[in-house]
Formats: structure tokens, C-alpha cells, sequence
């Protein structure tokens, strides 16, 4: 089993930055592919970005393109989402998703095997 912790979230003004952290413990080399996702109130849980497990291929919804950085640290089996340009629509609970496929990316909720608890962030306009 792997168990994923995120931290970061907490309340911004619109055009702020946040940044969210995921830590990965358990059975760690199970897992390949990690992303992001994030659920606003009475909406689906929509992917935000991915990354592959060496850190080199990366891929992002178009409503966070150029806003958003997904980066891996495989030592400290942490993943990071650098959020700059926070805009109020941005205001969701993030989880973090790692998955035992091993795919390079992934962007769909049923290919990942293991979800954090969630962080919220609200982004006040």
C-alpha cells in the first residue's frame, strides 16, 4: 500500500501563488506515474497536471498551462504543484494521485490506484 499526505493549501488573493506539496510512504517503488487533480463544490474531479516518474515528461490541463508547475522529487518520493497566477476559479480541494501503471502520464481518475486526503485551496477575488 502506498499512503499519500498533500500540505500547502490555505486561502490566496487572486494573482498570488501557492505552492502544494505530496509526500508518498509505504510501498513507494510500486508506484510510476503522479499527478493532481481537483474538485470544486458540486463538480466532477477534474486533472490539473501529471508528471512521469523520472520527472521528464509532463502534462497540463489547459486551464492551468503556463500558470501551473507539476515537479517530482524521487528521493524525497514527494510531488510538488507550484500555483502562480491564482485566479478564483482555481479555488478547489486538490489531491494528489499516484498511480502502479507503468505509464509515462496519465490523466484520467480511474488509472490511478492511490489518493491523498485532499488540500483546499480558496483563491478570494
Amino acid at each position: 500500500q502506498v499512503q499519500l499526505v498533500e500540505s500547502g493549501g490555505g486561502l490566496v488573493q487572486a494573482g498570488g501563488f501557492l505552492r502544494l506539496s505530496c509526500a508518498a510512504s509505504g510501498r513507494t517503488s510500486s508506484i510510476y506515474p503522479m499527478a493532481w487533480f481537483r474538485q470544486a463544490p458540486g463538480k466532477e474531479r477534474e486533472f490539473v497536471a501529471a508528471i512521469s516518474w523520472s520527472g521528464s515528461i509532463t502534462k497540463y490541463a489547459d486551464s492551468v498551462k503556463g500558470r501551473f508547475i507539476i515537479s517530482r522529487d524521487s528521493a524525497k518520493n514527494s510531488v510538488y504543484l507550484q500555483m502562480n497566477s491564482l485566479k478564483p476559479e482555481d479555488t478547489a480541494v486538490y489531491f494528489c494521485a499516484a498511480a502502479r501503471s507503468p505509464a509515462t502520464v496519465i490523466i484520467t481518475t480511474q488509472r490511478y490506484d492511490y489518493w491523498g486526503q485532499g488540500a483546499q485551496v480558496t483563491v478570494s477575488s
